[in-house]
């Protein structure tokens, strides 16, 4: 979950590259219209759903439940969930996920989980991505941590560049680590 922007989709184009050797990764794709990041997400090599929401500004348990019908993704596979861009409407609703990450941009701003508490309350890790940007943004990265764990003592925290692979090990070690469990 995240902001339009933020690089939901880049990060998954680049996980499923770097991870779909070793891992068989799918994708329920949501946006409000168009199958853009769909068609992305299909040619980085993972098997993809579109769900169009219309004007809703989130995924439901029921789009969810159909979509993976649909997926029908083998037994062991990680489902990565790209709920709409929005970091209000998505943390209010049970996906029946195992996890929920939110992403955030350095490009955004280091205030947001002081401006959208329950996205951060919701969730299990906090990516800040886009770090190989932050030479040319204010964004204090320990002050955005710290805000977020602020409103969830335990929020793990991780920091990227989906676009330069900097920081994805953390990413990926943490898929696996959930893998397990």
């Amino acid at each position: 979950m995240s902001s339009p922007g933020a690089g939901k989709t880049t990060l998954l184009e680049r996980t499923i590259r770097d991870l779909g050797h070793e891992i068989s990764l799918s994708v329920l794709e949501g946006d409000q219209a168009t199958n853009l990041d769909a068609e992305r997400i299909s040619a980085a090599g993972a098997t993809v759903v579109q769900i169009n929401t219309g004007t809703g500004c989130h995924l439901d348990a029921h789009m969810v439940a159909h979509g993976i019908e649909d997926l029908s993704p083998p037994p062991g596979a990680v489902v990565f969930i790209e709920n709409v861009g929005n970091l209000v409407c998505p943390a209010l609703f049970d996906l029946g996920e195992r996890a929920r990450v939110v992403i955030v941009s350095v490009t955004e701003g280091d205030d947001k989980p002081l401006k959208y508490p329950h996205m951060f309350r919701s969730a299990d890790l906090l990516l800040i991505n886009k770090i190989d940007l932050r030479a040319y943004v204010r964004f204090d990265i320990d002050r955005c941590m710290s805000h977020a764990r602020g409103i969830k003592p335990d929020l793990e925290t991780l920091t990227a560049s989906a676009e330069t692979g900097e920081g994805l090990a953390g990413w990926y070690e943490w898929i696996r680590r959930g893998m397990c469990n």
